[in-house]
C-alpha cells in the first residue's frame, strides 16, 4: 500500500528478542504509524480494540465510582423488582433528577443497567447477579478506603504514604485480642460475608472425604467451617482464632445446628503451638495477610500440629506467577500492599513455603473462579 511504513513481521502476542522488541515498540508508539494503522483495512479493527481498551484503563476509576454510587444510593436494590423511571429513582434515592439521569446512563454504559421503552431503567443480567453475590456490595462500599489510599498512586508505590487500610485491619497485628470490639466486629462482618463464595469454591475444588476432624486456623466467625459441616455431616469441626473474633462463631454454629460437633479455641497462632487432634487443618485467606517470616512460623506450627499423613488446605487469592493476572496481580497484590502486613503470593511461592516447612505432595487444585480463591493441598 502506498505510503505504508515497513512493518516488522512480529505477531503482537509473541515474545520477541530485545532488538526486535525495541523496533516494535518504536513503531507502535509512532503517531504516524498509528494514523496509518487506524485506516488500513487489516489493522484498523485491532487499533480500535486497543484504543477502547486503553480508554477503559484511563476511565476505569470513573467506572468504579459509578458502581459504588449505584450500590451506596440503593439504585440496584430499587431496580430489583421492576423497571423504574429516572424521576422515580431520583426521588427514592434523594438525588437531583439531572444527576440521577447521568448516573443511570453511566450504569447502562458499564453494563449494569439497560434503558427500556419510555425511559425506564432496568437491571441487566450482570446487575442482577451483583445483588446475589454474598458480600460483594459490602466490599464495593469498603473500597472507598482503598481508593483513598491509591489517590496518590506514585507516592503509594514509592512507599511514601500511610495507607488507611493498615488501620482498618489492626486485627492482623493481634489488636483484635485486646482492642476495641467494634474493630473485630467490623472485620468479622466483612470477612464472613465474603467467605461464603470462598467456601463454596474451596469445597468444590478440594475433597475432604476421609477427614474426621478439621481445624480452621484464623477461621473468624466460622463461615468456612459452617459450609464444611453442611457438606460433611459426620465431620468434627474445630475453630481457632483471636478471642474478640470468634465471639460470633457460637451463634453461627448454633443456628446451623453444628454446636454438638464444633469446638472453639481462642488464641493467636503467633503465640506458639496450635491445638492438636485434627487430621486436617485449613488456612482460608490467612497467609496473604502476613509476612514471609510469620507464614513460615505458622506453617511450621501447622506441620507440628498435624499427624503423619494429615492434610493441609490453603485457600486464598494468589498471583498469576509467571503469567500475571488481573485479580491476583492488579487487585489483591495492591490491596495487601495497602494493608501493610502481608503480600499476595503465587501458587508456586506458597508451595515452596509449604515444602520448606516439611510438607510433601503439594498440589494446586483447579479453581472454578480464581478471582475468588485458589487452593493448594499438602500432606504432612
Amino acid at each position: 500500500m502506498d505510503g505504508a511504513p515497513d512493518i516488522p513481521k512480529v505477531p503482537a502476542n509473541l515474545t520477541v528478542d530485545p532488538p526486535k522488541q525495541t523496533i516494535r515498540n518504536r513503531l507502535l508508539s509512532s503517531r504516524k504509524f498509528q494514523n496509518w494503522a487506524a485506516r488500513f483495512l487489516l489493522t484498523r479493527r485491532a487499533v480500535r480494540r486497543d484504543g477502547l481498551d486503553m480508554f477503559d484503563l484511563v476511565a476505569g476509576f470513573c467506572h468504579s465510582q459509578v458502581l459504588a454510587a449505584l450500590v451506596e444510593l440503593g439504585v440496584l436494590e430499587q431496580l430489583r423488582g421492576k423497571p423504574r423511571l429516572s424521576e422515580d429513582l431520583a426521588t427514592a434515592c434523594h438525588v437531583p433528577p439531572a444527576r440521577m439521569q447521568v448516573l443511570l446512563r453511566a450504569g447502562v454504559a458499564i453494563g449494569l443497567l439497560r434503558l427500556r421503552r419510555r425511559e425506564r431503567f432496568a437491571l441487566t443480567r450482570k446487575g442482577a447477579a451483583l445483588l446475589g453475590v454474598p458480600g460483594l456490595s459490602e466490599m464495593i462500599l469498603h473500597h472507598r478506603i482503598l481508593y483513598r489510599d491509591l489517590a496518590d498512586s506514585a507516592a503509594f508505590f514509592r512507599g511514601e504514604t500511610t495507607p488507611e487500610l493498615a488501620s482498618f485491619w489492626p486485627y492482623v497485628f493481634g489488636a483484635g485480642a485486646a482492642g476495641d470490639p467494634s474493630v473485630a466486629d467490623r472485620y468479622s462482618t466483612l470477612m464472613a460475608e465474603s467467605q461464603v463464595l470462598v467456601a463454596e469454591d474451596t469445597l468444590s475444588s478440594v475433597s475432604l472425604a476421609g477427614v474426621s476432624t478439621i481445624m480452621d486456623v484464623g477461621g473468624g466467625t466460622g463461615a468456612f467451617l459452617t459450609a464444611v459441616g453442611a457438606k460433611y455431616p459426620s465431620m468434627k469441626l474445630h475453630l481457632f482464632d483471636l478471642p474478640a473474633v470468634v465471639t460470633g462463631a457460637r451463634s453461627r454454629f448454633d443456628a446451623a445446628g453444628l454446636s454438638g460437633r464444633a469446638t472453639i479455641t481462642e488464641g493467636s497462632f503467633r503465640d506458639g503451638s496450635l491445638p492438636k487432634g485434627a487430621d486436617a487443618i485449613s488456612l482460608v485467606r490467612v497467609l496473604y495477610d502476613h509476612s514471609d517470616d510469620t507464614v513460615k512460623a505458622l506453617l511450621q506450627a501447622v506441620y507440628e500440629a498435624l499427624p503423619e499423613g494429615g492434610l493441609l488446605l490453603i485457600s486464598e487469592p494468589m498471583t498469576g506467577g509467571a503469567a500475571p493476572d488481573r485479580a491476583g496481580d492488579a487487585y489483591f497484590a495492591l490491596y495487601t500492599m495497602a494493608m501493610g502486613t502481608g503480600k499476595t503470593r503465587s501458587a508456586e511461592q506458597v508451595a515452596d513455603l509449604c515444602v520448606e516447612a516439611g510438607f510433601r505432595d503439594v498440589a494446586k487444585k483447579k479453581s472454578p473462579r480464581p478471582f475468588v480463591t485458589s487452593c493448594l493441598t499438602a500432606r504432612r
